[in-house]
């Protein structure tokens, strides 16, 4: 597995936890949390996945689809193309 650069990580980290903490009302730590944590963020983190394509909403949407269903698989993001 080839890891994405930490820079557009980091980017990714910043909007797609601020969507989180707007959303479910946890504070920013515990978003980082859920988000890193997150099958979502193994993906983003793994160049080859190519979800760097998308931008920090759909990948909130990916992550919440896994968060709801248990699987980033059952986004529209992801099984809709």
């Amino acid at each position: 597995m080839k890891k994405l650069d930490p820079a557009i990580t980091d980017y990714y980290d910043t909007e797609v936890v601020r969507m989180i903490s707007e959303k479910y009302g946890y504070s920013p730590m515990e978003a980082l949390r859920q988000f890193v944590f997150s099958r979502t963020h193994a993906l983003l983190e793994d160049e080859e996945t190519g979800m760097t394509s998308f931008g920090a909403g759909a990948v909130f949407e990916i992550w919440e689809a896994e968060k709801i269903t248990g699987n980033p698989g059952n986004s529209v993001y992801i099984w809709g193309e």
